[in-house]
């Protein structure tokens, strides 16, 4: 595969209102930062963009706005998935009709399909819609595990470019690599690991520690697929906290709040999910700290 999408891929909040409406401006703030920062491509709607809790016309919307904010400037991989594959299908659509440049596809959750299945599901939407299309495995959020084999056997269908690995588990990103790498693109989906996954093969991070360290996440990329991986390790070290402690709570909890101490979103989320427990606050304003992060004056 060639043209492969490397780096630090920030999984973007989505910025709302206290109320709980979507804040586009902020939206849009956090955009221009991150192109700044270096960050190599922009996830929007994924899980850290509280996908789940968007309706269809947001999330359609969403992808709409970002693409036309990113204007050209890093590519965009918008989150498609679905556990219902008609709707999966049309999501994908309508990102390629707005302009994405490339579609990331969670693994049906809650349905709990066979290996068979998951071929198929992917199959179908990739050979339906033609745009670059990542998988996404991620089963402690989908109780649903795509299988080394069933992975292979992807590769083989055209729009199918990567995977984002979100199984925490090296051993699984580095077979991955060795096995798929020279047909698809292998996304660490966790940030604790990715260092390791970048120095064994990896293409990049979809990465939640970028929405608060959008530069070192960039640098430390960029460090260690050149193969500098002393410097890039010492980068990692001291974003290590935040690797752990962004994850107290449920994504994107932790880091919706890391970024309101930070001065660079309101305080919406929307229900289920509520603000972070307080007494997790000191443990998340540490690893910030921890990683140089400047906190806003209020905070």
């Amino acid at each position: 595969m060639t043209n492969r999408i490397k780096g630090s891929l920030v999984a973007l909040v989505t910025p709302m209102h206290a109320d709980g409406r979507l804040d586009l401006d902020t939206f849009d703030r956090l955009i221009g930062w991150h192109v700044d920062a270096g960050t190599d491509g922009i996830v929007v709607v994924g899980t850290t963009g509280e996908s789940a809790t968007l309706s269809t016309e947001e999330h359609c919307d969403l992808v709409a706005h970002c693409v036309k904010s990113v204007n050209g400037r890093v590519p965009v991989i918008a989150g498609t998935g679905s556990n219902n594959t008609q709707e999966a299908l049309y999501f994908t659509q309508s990102a390629k009709e707005h302009g994405a440049d490339a579609c990331l596809l969670v693994t049906p959750y809650y349905t709990k399909p066979s290996q068979e299945g998951l071929y198929q599901h992917f199959k179908y939407i990739a050979e339906s819609v033609d745009i670059p299309q990542i998988l996404y495995n991620v089963p402690g959020r989908t109780a649903c595990d795509l299988s080394l084999e069933t992975v292979k056997r992807l590769t083989e269908v055209r729009n199918i470019v990567g995977i984002k690995d979100a199984t925490g588990n090296l051993d699984r990103g580095l077979e991955l690599i060795k096995e798929c790498g020279d047909r698809i693109a292998v996304y660490s989906g966790e940030d604790a690991i990715s260092l390791k996954l970048l120095a064994g093969g990896g293409d990049g991070v979809i990465s939640v520690t970028a929405n608060v360290a959008p530069d070192a996440m960039a640098q430390m990329c960029k460090l260690a697929l050149a193969g500098r991986l002393e410097e890039a390790e010492q980068i990692d070290q001291r974003l290590a906290a935040l690797h752990r402690d962004l994850f107290v709570e449920a994504n994107p909890v932790p880091v919706k709040w890391a970024l309101l101490k930070m001065g660079k979103i309101p305080p919406g989320i929307r229900l289920p999910l509520v603000e972070l427990n307080s007494k997790y606050h000191v443990k998340v304003l540490d690893a910030l700290q921890q990683a140089g992060i400047k906190l806003a004056a209020a905070a």
